[in-house]
């Protein structure tokens, strides 16, 4: 009988957790440099650039791949033979693990976990609880399998119960393109099929710890009905030129993975859950002999890509921009921003309207005239850091605010990262303002633009702060312009027209 030790438990999962921010799976980091290097959409292509030389960044520094430091999700598979020396439940052995890899003091970890659900809505502050899923197992070790999924991509998930008769393929291909880019692609995607609808959904989670090999796959033929499936649904979601951050591009996922479990004769349900381009998770074994020991990556196992700020973009003054200088961007123009923009997202967002809505002021410092919004919600600096990792957030979600943000503030730009729905699109076409998009996956590479920040409001929102940000050439894409034309309807729209394997009409 093996007997793992609480303290054991405790510090394996601090340590994984603390492993996962920084260091990208290197199956991942193989599989995207060779999209890469395959690519010919030249605004993906430099997309993936940015992301691969922040993922060496984090390698070397130790820091956080995203601004988005996950939810932590664990899987356990514990032996039936195991005796536990400790005090405390799994799942508070587990939740301690997680505090202290969150406030790790050389690496502090952005906590974004909020309680209740419903109304107040607090920060828990150390990123607890963690979602646990414990199997007992035949043996007498542990086996853990950690995740820390972000909430752009968690929340692009999909679930259906179709009917047995039903394509499988076609919803699939139908609700990827609904996805948008806030899933930050180029990812992989898990696909959950039988059992029930938690069921589907657990499976669908499951399949994306799982390693990258739908290319070795490719080379050796399918095997299975289920191998067959991975690579028509591989291949058909490629073809839709979804693409890096989409884009347009060749590559939206790297790989596709399937679970699947009996189901009853009447029903087939079906869970998606995408994995972004800051695919982090582990696993490993306990044994009783002690903490698990994680090896670090070898640099070389990072490709030689590089990445130029400069390389064919527009430098802009934010201090000086006007309307008029705005009015003349064209969607997929690079940019980069020098000067003062303010922070805010969510939280900011709601009190902001709600102040305006009742005829109060804003804040001392809250002036959006002709001035730009980075929704963002950055990691706390650690040592001589100004920020920490500074990636944006998912742009879609502060469209509801948008008109009154735009008619009522004199804001004329706003930075995130994915696309804007056409409430928001249809504000920025009548305010003749701009939205212009970051790279989400890049979050370390974007805080090295930032040179000096400083709290205007709003601080006991943590994160969700409104900050005063000095950024050098921050890198930059316009993503709707002042004519409400948006790069990520055109951009895909032309590449599936270019791949030429599935109608132009799919998912519109």
């Amino acid at each position: 009988m093996t007997t793992i030790r609480q303290e054991d438990l405790i510090q394996s999962i601090a340590d994984g957790f603390q492993y996962i921010s920084y260091y990208h799976p290197q199956d991942y980091i193989r599989a995207l440099a060779a999209a890469y290097e395959a690519e010919e959409s030249p605004a993906a292509k430099d997309a993936m650039a940015q992301i691969l030389v922040n993922s060496r960044m984090c390698a070397e520094g130790h820091r956080p791949i995203c601004q988005d430091t996950g939810m932590a999700v664990v899987f356990l598979k514990v032996g039936m033979n195991v005796h536990w020396d400790a005090e405390m439940s799994v799942q508070e052995m587990v939740d301690e693990g997680v505090r202290r890899a969150y406030s790790h003091p050389d690496n502090v970890l952005r906590a974004s976990i909020v309680s209740p659900p419903i109304g107040e809505r607090a920060n828990t502050r150390d990123n607890t609880p963690a979602v646990v899923h414990m199997e007992l197992v035949p043996g007498d070790k542990v086996e853990v399998q950690l995740a820390a999924k972000g909430g752009g991509s968690e929340n692009k998930t999909k679930f259906t119960i179709l009917n047995p008769s039903d394509s499988l393929v076609d919803w699939v291909l139908s609700v990827v393109p609904l996805m948008g880019a806030g899933w930050c692609p180029p990812g992989m995607l898990g696909v959950g099929i039988g059992g029930s609808a938690e069921k589907a959904m657990l499976l669908a989670k499951e399949a994306l710890m799982e390693h990258i090999d739908i290319h070795e796959l490719k080379a050796r033929g399918p095997s299975s009905p289920i191998e067959e499936l991975r690579l028509e649904l591989f291949e058909k979601v490629n073809a839709l030129g979804i693409g890096a951050q989409g884009l347009g591009g060749l590559t939206t996922i790297l790989d596709l993975k399937i679970r699947e479990y009996p189901t009853h004769a009447a029903s087939l349900p079906v869970a998606v859950i995408p994995n972004c381009a800051a695919t982090r998770h582990l696993d490993f074994t306990l044994d009783g002999s002690g903490p698990a020991q994680l090896d670090p990556p070898s640099p070389a196992d990072w490709p030689d890509v590089t990445w130029e700020a400069g390389a064919g973009a527009r430098r802009i003054d934010l201090d000086q921009v006007t309307p008029e200088e705005v009015a003349t961007w064209m969607p997929g123009d690079r940019i980069l921003l020098s000067g003062k923009l303010l922070t805010g997202r969510d939280a900011a967002h709601k009190r902001i309207v709600d102040m305006l809505a009742k005829g109060e002021a804003l804040p001392e410092g809250v002036d959006f005239t002709n001035r730009f919004i980075y929704y963002v919600g950055p990691v706390d600096p650690v040592r001589d850091e100004i920020v920490g990792p500074a990636g944006p957030t998912t742009a879609t979600r502060m469209d509801k605010f948008t008109e009154q943000m735009l008619a009522e503030t004199g804001l004329i730009g706003m930075v995130g990262k994915a696309e804007r729905g056409p409430i928001a699109i249809a504000a920025i076409k009548k305010h003749k303002a701009v939205y212009l998009m970051a790279v989400g996956g890049a979050a370390y590479l974007v805080a090295k633009a930032i040179k000096g920040s400083r709290m205007v409001a709003f601080e006991d929102l943590g994160m969700e702060a409104i900050r005063e940000f000095e950024v050098q050439d921050m890198p930059v894409t316009v993503a709707v312009d002042a004519r409400g034309e948006s790069v990520h309807k055109t951009g895909p729209a032309e590449w599936r027209a270019r791949i030429g394997k599935i109608p132009v009409e799919v998912g519109a």
